[in-house]
């Protein structure tokens, strides 16, 4: 095993851990790309022509004046590209090949000698690396837009993993998800800026004001649990009652408040046993009085009322 760090216009793409049978050194193709497209010729690979990673007047790219081309990423490819006796397999390339034998943590920071500084610190120790994820799960270098980059189609992206969010997503009240009209960006950061929640802020009340700014506050009555997480009362993915609950009033305020001595309760003209159901139940429930439920700034408003 080898280390060969490699640099391109003053730029440390990274070390890469190559295996040789002999020993010596891996060698780079002599035609660069042109040796890949002689036998790479399927749309997929042509695609990447259309985006950034081949534009030849960027100099940072991998296809700019002087640079490796599809070996900047993928290593070097000498012994791929060369002949192969017949009955002999052909040597797989060091990076992102469907035979390639490097590690997630390899894969990952052949991407970061380029983009180390498109990524947080927190990355390292965020929940993608940990759990093994590599760039390439999320990101396709080898289109003119990479999905995940796209407010439309980035959900989709992302819930190829997470199945439980695609769930909730599909809820009778939910961000507009599935409209194209929000991606998960808007929340979160998938490269873990936060390490232990990945929002794009510091914390959940933080996050949802960016755009429910009207719900910030600070007010003169405060709901408790509204100044201490948005998500003690919402379900921010989806859920099946409106303003994306997690449960229906009076029950979500029941969780907190004791419903005794209170008109919470299904009272009616006879009591608890009465056919009728009480009025304190029906439209808004609870916010048929407690209108205010985010917070108050009346003088009068310390039951939220006003």
């Amino acid at each position: 095993m080898r280390l060969l760090t490699v640099v391109i216009a003053g730029t440390l793409l990274a070390s890469l851990a190559v295996s040789t049978a002999d020993g010596q050194e891996p060698s780079y193709s002599r035609e660069g790309a042109d040796s890949c497209l002689s036998c790479h010729e399927e749309e997929a690979v042509l695609a990447l022509f259309g985006g950034a990673h081949a534009n030849p007047s960027d100099p940072r790219g991998p296809f700019g004046h002087g640079q490796l081309q599809c070996e900047a990423c993928h290593g070097p490819g000498g012994d791929h590209a060369g002949r192969v006796r017949r009955g002999q397999e052909r040597p797989a390339m060091p990076f992102f090949g469907s035979a390639s034998t490097a590690s997630v943590e390899d894969q990952n920071g052949q991407c970061l000698g380029c983009h180390n500084s498109d990524v947080g610190f927190g990355w390292h120790a965020g929940a993608h690396p940990v759990d093994e994820v590599a760039c390439v799960d999320c990101h396709n270098s080898h289109v003119r837009t990479d999905a995940v980059l796209q407010t439309s189609t980035q959900p989709e992206v992302c819930f190829d993993c997470h199945q439980l969010q695609r769930s909730e997503t599909m809820k009778a009240f939910s961000h507009p998800f599935l409209q194209g009209k929000m991606d998960c960006g808007g929340c979160h950061s998938p490269h873990g800026d936060n390490a232990a929640t990945q929002l794009a802020r510091q914390t959940v009340n933080d996050t949802c004001q960016q755009c429910h700014a009207e719900k910030r506050g600070p007010y003169l009555w405060e709901h408790a649990p509204v100044s201490e997480d948005c998500s003690l009362c919402h379900s921010p993915h989806g859920s099946n009652h409106p303003g994306m609950l997690t449960r229906r009033a009076p029950l979500l305020c029941q969780s907190c408040h004791a419903q005794a001595g209170h008109p919470s309760i299904a009272y009616g003209t006879e009591g608890l046993a009465s056919d009728m159901p009480s009025k304190y139940l029906l439209g808004q429930s609870c916010m048929n009085c407690h209108s205010q439920v985010h917070g108050s700034n009346h003088p009068s408003g310390s039951k939220l009322m006003r």
